[in-house]
């Protein structure tokens, strides 16, 4: 069993990569916005409320691909390094999947904020993320996020065996995914 976790900065291209790399290895993707989109047709994702249900949506997937005898998951998340409480949901997740003889994989995805503004108007960005589709606001909020978080990890910070950190600028989201998946073999 494989967890890849995708992380870095909104409009990135985790979910993109993670497509492909689905598509190249058979693993299941659960991107972010899955379970965010999903509750968020109910409560809004910054209230108590959305933020509850997104954590036990995604904790009981991971409870259950982490027994199961599916190949893996490719899980995206944007990981604020300023922040505690995403050093220790990484952390959790991982524990979770190496303690069923799983193994973890992180991905970093790096691209400067210009070229992340124009991918966050991109149609597969669009199609698959609903809460996206009001570009002025997403673009708000992507640059809100860049000036308030740390999105990207400093050299050395991460210092997990299976790691590997990609500036994803000028590459094709699948040239990405197979530095992925040749750098773990999946």
């Amino acid at each position: 069993m494989k967890l890849v976790i995708v992380f870095g900065p909104q409009a990135v291209g985790k979910m993109t990569v993670g497509q492909h790399l689905a598509e190249q290895t058979g693993l299941k993707l659960f991107h972010n916005h899955m379970s965010i989109d999903f509750v968020s047709q109910f409560f809004d994702y910054g209230t108590p409320s959305g933020k509850r249900l997104v954590s036990l949506i995604r904790q009981e997937i991971f409870e259950e691909v982490s027994r199961s005898d599916l190949k893996g998951l490719i899980f995206t998340f944007v990981w604020g390094f300023d922040l505690q409480s995403d050093w220790d949901y990484i952390e959790a997740v991982s524990k979770l999947f190496e303690s069923r003889g799983g193994t973890v994989c992180l991905v970093e995805l790096e691209a400067d904020i210009e070229e992340r503004k124009k991918r966050n108007v991109t149609e597969n960005r669009l199609l698959h993320k609903p809460s996206k589709r009001d570009v002025k606001w997403s673009e708000g909020e992507l640059v809100a996020t860049y000036e308030k978080h740390r999105l990207n990890s400093r050299p050395g910070e991460i210092q997990k065996p299976n790691y590997i950190r990609i500036n994803n600028e000028n590459m094709e989201p699948e040239q990405v995914a197979d530095l992925i998946r040749e750098r773990f073999g999946l």
